[in-house]
Order: C-alpha cells, then structure tokens, then sequence
C-alpha cells in the first residue's frame, strides 16, 4: 500500500460523458435461431449453476446488450430535417449516440474458464500433505485514507466500472411509429411559428445564415497541413503565420522585389513585420531578396545530380550570390572552377537567380531596385555587413585570389578608393554617357527604324523597363571583359546612376512583341473572366500570375502601371468614370474602374446600359437597374437574365448595387 500511494500520476483520464447501455430481449423461438449455439455461449458464461448472478437465468443466450459510443466530436453543425408542405423544419442536435453490440459476456467465459483450470491444476496436489502446517502471516494496518487517494480512488476505472455494474436496470416500454405517443413526439420537429416576425434568427443575409448552419470547425482548422507542398495556395498560406508565409513565398520565387512580396500578402500588411522576417529567410542582392541557401537546402540533405551534402551546396550557392553583390554578371565555368561542384549543381544555381544571355554570361534576373535601397538604408547597411562575414569566409574556403574579389570593372583602376560616393557615381555616369553619345544615338536610329517596321497594334511605353531576351544556346566565354562598358555600373555592390539613354533602356522589336503578346494574354483572359476591375485589383492579380510563372520569363523584366493601363484599352475595355463620394478614402488606383466593353456573347448590350448606369451613379437599387435595361434594350428581361448580368459587374451591399471593387467599408 505505501509503494502505491508513493508512485507519481502521470496522467489522470476523464470520462467526457456517461455511457449508455441498452438490453435488448433476443426472440429465441424465431427459426433463424442456432438453440445449440444459445446454450453453448450461456454453459460458457454462467456455467451450470443459475443463480441471481448468472447472466442468462434461462440457460439460453436470450438478449443481447448495446453500448454506446460517440459518433462525433462536435454535433454543434448538426441538424435533423424534416420536410412538409414545402417547408424544411430543422432541429439543432446536442448530442448523438451510436449503439454497438456489447461483448462483456466473453470476458465472464474467459474468467469462468481460467477459474475451472486453476481449479483442476490445485486438485492435482498431494495429499499427504500436513493439513495443520504453520505458515507466518505478515499483518499490516492500512493508514487513513486522505482526500487525494479517494479522489484518485473514485476516479479509477476499476470503481466506475464497479459503479456502472451496480447500477440497476431502467425498463422502457417501446411504442410503434404509428402510436399516438410517437406522432405527439413527432410533433416537436416541426416549428410552431407561422411568422418571420418571430423568427428573428432568418432574418439574416445568405452567408451569415449559412455561417450559422455551418460554422467553422476547430479542429478542420488544426488538421489542415502547415504548408503546402507541391500547389502554393494562396487560400492556405493566408491562414499561415506571417514568417511562414514568406518562406514559402521565397521558397517558391527565389528572387522578389520588396514591393511585389508586399502586395501578395495582402493589403494591411505591417511593412516592418515583413522587414524583419524576410531577413530570416532571404539575403540582400542588387536590392532584392533571394531565398538563402539554407532554406532551398536544409541540413542532411544532398543534391540530386552528384550526391553532394547540403553543407558545400550552401557554401556553393553563397559564392553565387556573393558574385552578384559585386557585378552583374556572372561566368558559369568560373564558379565551377572555384566551387569544384558539377556543372548541373552550378546551373541550378544560377537558375535560380539569373538568365543566361549569349556570347555574355548569366544576368542577374531582376534590375537594381533603388527604391527600396533608397528608403531602407539601414537593412542595406546591415546586409552588407553580412555579406562581409560571407565573404571572409568564403575567401577561407575556396582560398580566393585578388581576381575573384575584384570586379572585373575595377581591375584596370585598382588605385581607386573601394567606397565611391554618390557624387562621384554621378559624375562618372554623365561622363560614360557623354563619352558614348555617338554610339548610342546610332542604335537608338537603328532601333528605331527597326520598330517602325514591325506592323503591331500595342503603343506601349517602355522606356522604362528592361526586357531580358532568352538564351537559345548554353555556350559562354572565358572571359567578359569585352563586355566591360554593358554591365549597369555596380561598384562594389552599389549601383551607379545613369541616363535613361543606356543601352539597356531601348528594346529590339522582338522583344516588344513577346512582352506585348504575354501582357494582352493575361489582361484578355483576366477580363473575360472577371468583366470589372480596378488598377489595384487588376496589378495584385498581375502579380499573382507573376508568382506563378517560370524563373526568367519575359514579364519579369518590369511592366509599368502606363504600359499596364494601355493594354487595358488596347484589348477593347473602357474606363468607367464611376462618380466616388467626395469623403472617399480609396486610393487613386482603386478610383480607376475598367470594364469589359464587348465579351462577343448576347449579354453585351445590357452590359453597356448597366455601365452607362454606373457612369452617373455610385450605387443604383435593383428596380432602377431592371427599368433602365427594359427600356434601353426594349423587352422586358425576366429575373434570371438581370441577375447574370449583374453578377458579371456588380456587387450587392446593403441593399444597394455597385460596380465590382467601388464598394467603400
């Protein structure tokens, strides 16, 4: 007694609710009855002895008992219906319960079994034995029971079996489906209001009813997996926490502007947040964030193509990076030469975070961002000092000559300071451009005359953006230095400012058809699909399909709002000039509604009075849309016909109809 009492609980199980047992009379003489059997199992059970503790008095398994058990864990969602006279009558359920056969009756033929045996093994002993042999007797007095032992006591299996054993029987008598008592049961299914002034929990709209019936379920949420593997799911990474959401972002795109990681999470994102967590999982590079090498390989790990521990890949991948913090191009020969790794590890590599371009090398994919190394100087000037710790590192490694620290823009003015201000890149970006006027001013003619030839209807304006041509062959040199004066003016990882006159500024013709026939696609597609959209709404779904798209494909190189706003129109949509209250607090994007002007299907017509509706009203009642379309269109539409045509461009709030994204919180 006193080793039990000192044992430790490790853990106390409570019942969540009673179990409820139901005997139920076996009919015996029905012919589909084994007798035989019925006798067996009673013989096992009871043996053949009847007394009150038998089980089977009658000597004949004749009744079978049910246990029950929990059918679900959360009932709360759970209604029964019934249907009558076109009504649907539904009734909360606070409880269910499934009956199962009971087996405890094998267990009393299992103990009467062992007790038989015990019984026969003891009557085999000798008899000659001394009946009056003294044996000592060890007596101990159990010590008074404290509170915490009875509770413990109480809350044992063995005394709630006990209990529930002792519990005595409740005899039901069971009435048919068409008794009286029944139909009166039956009766309470069924709602006694006539009224919908008395039932106040209808009068709600379509989704706080359906919330009502079907609301979220805890543990649906907890089942859900943490991340998705294969499909990145923007449903599912909402529900994720922040960090976890970058790292998946990252771990998908591997290169990403700040600006474009801010508008997938979603408006309201705290931008500070962002900048604290993205630096966990991303390193700083030209003004961009790329994924580090740790989260794209995690410990014990190996690469697939040569079997090489996660370990060296990282230090291989960080060299990468480490290259592209100091210029923007890269040989892939020479990181192999330095790496030592297989040529297809070094080409994942750079895959990741350049595209190849022929006869120069591998580019950084994305252009330097000097917006966000404008306004973050502080992350820039600690990023640096991690790629300062890389690099000394690195250098310890790979054993790296003065050639490999230096960029290769820098090796003919070694006497130079490292650290050039911002004055003196000014300066030596006007005197680049000065000193190449000539030469730029001949291509840009010939770029010219090129464009001109080209029979394209899109006018777009991209003289902003860089637009990166694919690589149809794999082939690099040796060397880049003939290249010298292409790179865009890094100097020691920090950008040089220059004319928007560069090189890089003007397009071949082919590349403006690609980026042209990509952007109509996506703005074509995203309209007949969607019929109205705002600027804001339109640019976050564009930089969903940006996510979704290959490293290196041709919308990559950066579209602007104008370019994005002329194909708009180019693709036969109209501007909705939709008259916003004056206390509005939209931005200036979502004050620019765009609509689908012509789908070539028979609802365009009404689709154009219902826009020229909105042209002059904010939001319109459902009886003044329904009257102008009879009007305009001179036949009288029946409910289905007005209700497509609203759910194509418009929402409903508060009993108001607007056009899709106008609608002001």
């Amino acid at each position: 007694m006193a080793n039990e009492e000192d044992d430790p609980i490790i853990q106390e199980i409570k019942p969540k609710q009673q179990k409820v047992e139901l005997e139920m009379a076996i009919d015996t003489l029905n012919p589909n009855y084994c007798r035989s059997k019925g006798e067996q199992i009673a013989l096992n059970v009871d043996g053949t002895c009847t007394d009150e503790t038998s089980t089977y008095s009658s000597k004949l398994m004749d009744k079978q008992t049910f246990c029950s058990s929990q059918a679900a864990s959360n009932v709360s969602r759970y209604a029964a219906a019934v249907y009558k006279k076109g009504e649907l009558h539904l009734t909360p359920l606070h409880g269910i319960l499934q009956l199962r056969p009971s087996f405890t009756y094998l267990d009393k033929a299992d103990a009467k079994h062992r007790e038989r045996e015990a019984a026969n093994e003891g009557g085999d002993s000798s008899q000659d034995e001394a009946e009056d042999d003294v044996k000592q007797i060890t007596v101990r007095f159990s010590r008074p029971e404290t509170e915490q032992a009875r509770q413990r006591r109480v809350q044992s299996y063995e005394f709630l079996q006990k209990r529930q054993a002792e519990e005595h029987w409740v005899h039901l008598h069971y009435y048919g489906l068409k008794d009286s008592r029944s139909e009166h049961e039956r009766q309470y299914l069924f709602s006694q209001g006539h009224g919908l002034a008395e039932n106040t929990e209808l009068i709600k709209s379509p989704s706080e009813y359906l919330m009502m019936l079907m609301p979220p379920s805890v543990e649906e949420e907890n089942d859900k997996p943490m991340a998705p593997s294969n499909v990145l799911s923007m449903a599912q990474l909402k529900t994720l926490p922040l960090a976890d959401q970058i790292k998946i972002l990252m771990k998908n795109v591997k290169v990403m502007p700040f600006a474009n990681l801010m508008s997938l999470l979603g408006s309201g994102t705290d931008s500070t947040a962002v900048l604290r967590c993205i630096q966990q999982v991303a390193m700083l590079v030209q003004g961009n964030w790329v994924v580090k090498s740790d989260v794209l390989y995690p410990k014990d790990t190996s690469s697939p193509h040569s079997g090489v521990p996660a370990e060296v890949l990282c230090r291989g991948r960080d060299f990468v990076m480490w290259k592209f913090t100091q210029d923007r191009w890269v040989v892939r020969k020479e990181v192999a030469a330095v790496t030592k790794l297989c040529p297809e590890d070094v080409k994942d590599f750079l895959e990741h975070m350049s595209v190849a371009r022929i006869n120069k090398g591998w580019e950084f994919m994305l252009p330097y961002d000097e917006d966000f190394v404008k306004k973050h100087p502080d992350i820039v000037q600690r990023q640096h000092m991690l790629w300062m710790g890389i690099q000394a590192k690195l250098e310890k490694v790979y054993n790296l000559l003065k050639e490999h620290l230096t960029p290769k823009k820098q090796e003919a003015q070694s006497a130079h300071p490292l650290l050039v201000s911002g004055e003196q890149r000014v300066s030596m970006a006007k005197a680049k451009v000065k000193q190449n006027y000539g030469q730029l001013e001949k291509e840009l003619q010939k770029q010219k005359a090129e464009m001109k030839s080209h029979d394209t209807s899109v006018k777009m304006d991209v003289s902003n953006i860089h637009i990166k041509e694919e690589p149809v062959s794999d082939e690099e040199p040796m060397d880049t230095s003939v290249y010298e004066g292409m790179n865009n003016g890094i100097v020691n990882g920090l950008h040089v400012e220059e004319d928007p006159t560069d090189l890089n500024g003007h397009l071949p013709g082919g590349c403006i058809d690609r980026v042209a026939q990509e952007l109509k696609a996506f703005v074509s597609s995203t309209f007949k699909k969607q019929f109205v959209l705002t600027l804001s709404e339109l640019k976050r779904l564009f930089n969903l399909h940006l996510a979704s798209l290959p490293p290196g494909h041709t919308l990559f190189s950066g579209i602007s709002d104008k370019m994005l706003q002329d194909m708009v129109l180019d693709t036969g949509c109209k501007q909705i000039l939709v008259p916003f209250p004056p206390q509005t607090a939209a931005s200036p994007d979502e004050l620019k509604v765009y609509a689908l002007w012509e789908a070539g299907d028979t609802y365009d017509q009404h689709r154009q009075v219902l826009l020229e509706i909105f042209s002059k009203n904010y939001r319109v009642r459902r009886n003044v849309i329904q009257n102008q379309l009879s009007q305009e269109c001179g036949e009288d539409l029946n409910k289905q016909e007005v209700d497509r045509v609203l759910k194509d461009c418009c929402v409903s709030y508060g009993g108001m109809w607007y056009l899709k994204g106008t609608v002001q919180s």
